[in-house]
């Protein structure tokens, strides 16, 4: 029988009968404890496909996993016959507050706080449609980000949130209101600042950014003492560190101190990408510092590409990512999601297929962006895995990912801690 309001795939399995009522079936939905049923072809959990999962969903938890058993009386069955469940997705870098225009400051600049707001839920919203269900905010303007996440409203992907990067007087960013003295006192104040405010993790800008005129990416912007000091306040506060750090110099300063994560990872050097030094590789595999690398492009057009200087040194980009790889460097994918045309706040769908261009498996790749993802965000114990005792976060995409990774763009449905999200719809940018 079907249950009323629920969608035409949910039923009701149990003695019920062809004459029972519309609000009969609506009860019978409910008297199970709100438990809901999702029954597949395939899982996808951690490297590997299970035939014939049966996942069992009460609240925003998943409570209880099982593989080709039919699902007990009473309960409201969701048939996504033929698909693959896979753990929602996690983007471990974004910026909710750009919205991946030509000129995303600008277009920010020109918003108060409440226009701004409601395009980040936008922003939110789009990542959420497209399975992304976490994201960690890696730089917003005076902590928009914490409000969303603590908001009510529409259902948004779990967010984890720096609030604004710290950076230096008309450092990179400085524009987002999180400019620190450069150096260990000021370093250490402006850390205080952020976990009052209830930060969930520490961005630093080791590094200058293309989306600031005056700075350069090659060019560090703190010393080593003032990261040092960074690192030590952040984890002296119970908070994780990630260093936004293209130049190999900021990145050989970062590696050195005991920094949990290093964003982009570039090498970015004036004429061009260098090549890393001797034992860098190795030190950042011995720390498990967690690179973040910047994939995820939407496939490039005459609209959507990235900046001259950048499409130039991808190439040698890749390179360096492979080596990484190779060396069993421990990768995520922090897409820089807003940021330009290139970085829809979608496009964690096109990273998996780039992962692979560099190495990756199609089952390392899947890995990455779940829970491999969910545990550089601080988040391994809830997110990331189709397990019981996590967080309902499941989608459902047409056909085998571990085969064709395009799956990842055909999507069925999306639950967000246990509530389905309406009108999924994959990747507007992907195949």
């Amino acid at each position: 029988m079907r249950c009323p309001d629920a969608g035409s795939n949910v039923w009701v399995v149990g003695p019920t009968g062809p004459g029972t009522s519309d609000a009969e079936s609506h009860e019978s939905c409910h008297a199970f404890g709100m438990t809901t049923v999702l029954s597949a072809a395939w899982l996808f959990d951690e490297g590997r496909l299970v035939a014939d999962p049966v996942v069992f969903v009460e609240g925003a938890r998943v409570t209880a996993v099982e593989y080709g058993t039919s699902p007990p009386d009473g309960v409201a069955v969701v048939d996504l016959a033929g698909a693959t469940l896979v753990p929602g997705l996690v983007d471990t870098h974004v910026h909710l507050a750009f919205d991946a225009s030509a000129d995303p400051v600008g277009s920010l600049a020109a918003r108060d706080d409440a226009e701004a707001l409601a395009a980040m839920t936008e922003a939110a919203r789009t990542a959420l449609r497209a399975g992304i269900t976490t994201v960690r905010d890696l730089g917003d303007r005076d902590y928009l980000a914490l409000r969303l996440r603590d908001g009510t409203g529409p259902t948004l992907p779990t967010i984890v949130a720096s609030g604004p990067p710290i950076t230096k007087a008309q450092g990179h960013c400085h524009y987002l209101g999180g400019v620190a003295e450069p150096d260990g006192a000021g370093m250490r104040a402006a850390i205080r600042e952020h976990a009052e405010r209830g930060v969930d993790v520490i961005k630093i800008m080791a590094s200058g950014g293309t989306l600031t005129p005056g700075t350069r990416q090659e060019v560090p912007q703190f010393d080593p003492a003032a990261l040092v000091a960074a690192v030590d306040e952040a984890h002296r506060l119970g908070l994780p560190i990630t260093a936004h750090a293209h130049g190999t110099s900021a990145i050989v300063d970062v590696a050195a101190t005991d920094v949990d994560g290093i964003e982009h990872a570039s090498f970015w050097s004036a004429e061009g990408i260098d090549d890393p030094p001797d034992g860098l590789i190795e030190t950042i595999v011995r720390k498990r510092i967690a690179i973040g690398a910047s994939l995820g492009q939407a496939p490039m057009g005459p609209d959507v590409k990235p900046p001259p200087a950048v499409l130039a040194r991808l190439p040698r980009i890749v390179g360096n990512m492979r080596r990484l790889h190779e060396a069993g460097a421990r990768m995520v994918v922090g897409t820089d999601a807003g940021i330009g045309p290139p970085k829809p706040h979608d496009a964690l769908l096109n990273g998996p297929a780039q992962l692979v261009e560099i190495g990756f498996t199609p089952a390392e790749a899947l890995t990455a962006i779940t829970s491999t993802a969910a545990d550089a965000c601080g988040l391994a114990d809830r997110k990331g895995r189709i397990a019981p005792g996590f967080d309902a976060d499941i989608i459902a995409v047409d056909g085998d990912p571990m085969a064709d990774l395009g799956a990842l763009h055909r999507i069925r449905a999306v639950y967000a801690r246990g509530v389905e999200v309406e009108g999924p719809t994959g990747s507007r940018h992907g195949p």
